[in-house]
């Protein structure tokens, strides 16, 4: 017999198809309940439907000795409450044993970015006079002038950019579509590719991905994550430089130069302005404009 009959795996299609979960959050949920589940039937006997609130209780202390995260606690916590609140809708328990659970206390930790001399140094770090460095100078300056997430980058397609009105068609999570504007520079560049380096990394195959590689199929998340690696080794930038940063980095200097917050949210595509609230703390002026007329390359 399945662990508790398919009821996690139920839970979890109904999570996807109620608010359109990315794979990798489903994944996280998954995880932890597996984890609760095995410790459930390892010390208590119990299957995952039958969990009281001192045994969810003891499997967080146990958690947090064995070193978890308050930050990481608090989402283990979470996929615990959608989980029995799931089970009380479909009436296979009476109550939530979550209910009464406190979360752990959060720090709201600064994002890491980098100063405009440096994103400069890193968008000059590849070398332009071959497909590959031509390709990848025009998504760094693509994730710098619009701030996507790095998933959002590599899933771009043709269809979606539109170099004569200057905007990119972005898919974000949960399926939200979002309009971001490019800037000159960013244009300039994927004008390029597409002109210059994109037939050259096809040779003669066709895709609907926007970028890709020699072997004709769309550039990947963990490709990227190598190649800006190795371009920020190039521009002497620290090791701990990710896809993100840049992300940060657009949504600081943003800011620096007098975005609006609200502005500012919809480019990122937050669905709650509490998380672009994080950023304000590197604001240096009023917030003035929007994008194309104070982006520190539009």
């Amino acid at each position: 017999m399945k662990p508790d009959d398919g009821i996690l795996e139920r839970f979890l299609d109904a999570l996807w198809m109620e608010r359109g979960l990315s794979v990798h959050t489903l994944a996280a949920y998954r995880s932890d309940l597996r984890g609760l589940e095995r410790w459930l039937a390892a010390t208590a006997g119990k299957r995952l439907v039958e969990a009281g609130r001192d045994d969810l209780l003891a499997y967080l202390e146990v958690c947090l000795v064995r070193g978890r995260s308050a930050r990481s606690s608090a989402r283990l916590l979470s996929s615990m409450r959608r989980f029995y609140q799931y089970l009380v809708r479909a009436g296979l328990r009476d109550e939530d044993p979550s209910a009464r659970i406190e979360g752990p206390r959060l720090g709201r930790p600064l994002p890491k970015t980098l100063t405009e001399a440096e994103v400069e140094a890193l968008l000059e770090a590849p070398q332009t006079h071959t497909a590959e460095g031509l390709r990848d100078r025009a998504m760094l300056e693509l994730l710098y002038a619009t701030g996507l997430r790095v998933s959002e980058l590599v899933r771009l397609n043709l269809t979606g950019l539109n170099l004569h009105q200057g905007v990119v068609r972005v898919s974000g999570k949960g399926g939200r579509e979002r309009i971001v504007p490019l800037g000159e520079e960013a244009a300039h560049w994927l004008e390029r590719y597409l002109v210059r380096s994109r037939p050259q990394l096809l040779a003669g195959r066709s895709s609907p991905a926007l970028f890709v590689t020699r072997r004709g199929g769309p550039m990947t998340r963990q490709a990227f994550w190598y190649l800006i690696k190795r371009h920020a080794r190039r521009a002497g930038i620290g090791p701990d430089l990710s896809p993100h940063t840049l992300r940060h980095a657009f949504a600081t200097h943003l800011l620096n130069h007098g975005a609006d917050l609200r502005v500012l949210q919809m480019l990122l595509g937050h669905s709650d302005l509490s998380t672009t609230q994080i950023y304000t703390h590197v604001a240096r002026e009023r917030f003035k404009a929007l994008h194309a007329a104070h982006h520190p390359r539009g």
